[in-house]
């Protein structure tokens, strides 16, 4: 079953935009994530309409945060990028004769209500912020400076 990483990816590009003074280019950031530049700028559009990135054009353009870490939550990006699905796994049929697949429907509906409820809840405490100061913190305990190359993607 293919995950959606969405989420993950869009995350690590904001890490690395935040650990940057200048603008980032769509290119840049495609091989970081080992993806297409044209995906990168279909993401960011989305984050852009939301007010979290800005986008220049030209020479020296590229992309960078426009909101405050301390303010956007995972949950806030999640929404921003269209709300994937949290979970990969679902009930076999939607719609079953079945009366017991009718019971298990309802069973795992109810466990999949609750689990994406505590799942959104976690998001919304988790800041960016909060993984910015995670992302300094592993820098400083191998010895970098969190603006070195070194820091750039291994």
């Amino acid at each position: 079953m293919k995950r959606d990483s969405k989420l993950s990816s869009v995350l690590h590009v904001l890490l690395h935009m935040a650990e940057k003074s200048e603008a980032i280019t769509s290119e840049g950031m495609s091989k970081m994530l080992a993806t297409n530049p044209v995906v990168i700028r279909q993401i960011l559009a989305g984050l852009r309409e939301e007010g979290l990135v800005r986008s220049e054009k030209g020479h020296g353009g590229g992309w960078t945060l426009a909101c405050d870490l301390t303010k956007v939550t995972l949950r806030d990006i999640y929404v921003a990028i269209g709300s994937p699905s949290l979970l990969a796994i679902g009930n076999r049929t939607e719609s079953p004769g079945c009366l017991v697949e009718q019971a298990v429907n309802a069973a795992l509906e109810q466990a999949f209500r609750e689990a994406e409820e505590r799942l959104l809840a976690r998001l919304g405490e988790v800041t960016l912020f909060m993984l910015s100061a995670d992302v300094q913190k592993r820098n400083k305990s191998r010895g970098r400076n969190h603006n070195s190359k070194e820091n750039v993607h291994e």
